[in-house]
């Protein structure tokens, strides 16, 4: 149980932007429920994060909509339905994270890359529209981030997980808060946290994410923030923003003292 049905159907969020509930899928023994993020971009063509589940009705839903010409892999651990949607739209350009590409061959996933996603620079087809960045800090863990402008929409994968642990049965719930992916407080998960060793180059790519402004942020797994993204992602990543917050606030007060002095 995902706790967020109906699923496999498209709920507006915003003007031209969607999201898409999908099935749970196992990760380390817990119940993930996944989560598609829709947007229709100027010229009418539509992109599609991390593809869920593709039923017929769904497919019938988003050609009614527009033609899906973008499927993006934002990650190494977010490509388990995207072959089913190429197969549905072998019109769409498929792109791709650092990273996916070895893993899918690594592990025979029948998957087909177009193109791998820049590292600080939005693609063509949809620059001017949404900022891009993959997130710097780790050499396992590389997650492409968008931030859709004319919504504030921030959409993130598994940089933060918040699952409301009121859906899950009571077995699994110490396993999610041990994980650090409960809802209570979202932040980033414990694994993940490691995986990042530099911590200097994560903290800089969250401040720029904050710098967008967003008001709301679609998670992959879980709850989704529907307004104050910015304050939101200043709160799941506190702990790794305070030592520079208070470095520039010692030096700010440096200067001003200098300032006086003179």
């Amino acid at each position: 149980m995902t706790g967020y049905a109906p699923l496999d159907t498209l709920k507006p969020v915003t003007e031209g932007l969607w999201i898409i509930d999908g099935p749970s899928v196992t990760a380390s023994g817990v119940s993930l429920p996944t989560r598609a993020t829709v947007v229709k971009l100027q010229n009418g063509e539509l992109w599609v994060h991390s593809p869920t589940r593709l039923t017929d009705a769904l497919q019938a839903e988003l050609e009614a909509l527009g033609q899906v010409r973008h499927l993006v892999i934002p990650n190494t651990k977010q490509n388990t339905f995207v072959e089913g949607w190429q197969e549905a739209f072998p019109k769409a350009q498929t792109w791709a994270a650092p990273g996916v590409a070895d893993r899918a061959a690594e592990h025979d996933v029948a998957i087909k890359i177009n193109h791998d996603l820049r590292v600080d620079q939005a693609e063509a087809p949809w620059v001017g529209q949404m900022e891009q960045m993959v997130v710097r800090g780790s050499t396992t863990h590389r997650e492409a981030v968008f931030f859709h402008n004319e919504s504030r929409t921030l959409i993130l994968t598994d940089l933060i997980i918040a699952l409301e642990t009121e859906n899950l049965p009571a077995w699994m719930r110490p396993l999610v808060w041990i994980f650090g992916w409960d809802d209570s407080d979202s932040m980033m998960p414990r694994d993940l946290r490691r995986a990042y060793r530099d911590k200097d180059a994560l903290a800089e790519d969250v401040e720029k994410m904050i710098s967008w402004r967003p008001w709301r942020i679609i998670l992959a797994h879980g709850k989704w923030f529907e307004h104050n993204g910015a304050d939101e992602l200043d709160r799941a990543f506190r702990k790794l923003l305070r030592g520079r917050q208070w470095e520039a606030a010692l030096k700010n007060m440096n200067e001003k003292q200098r300032h006086h002095d003179q």
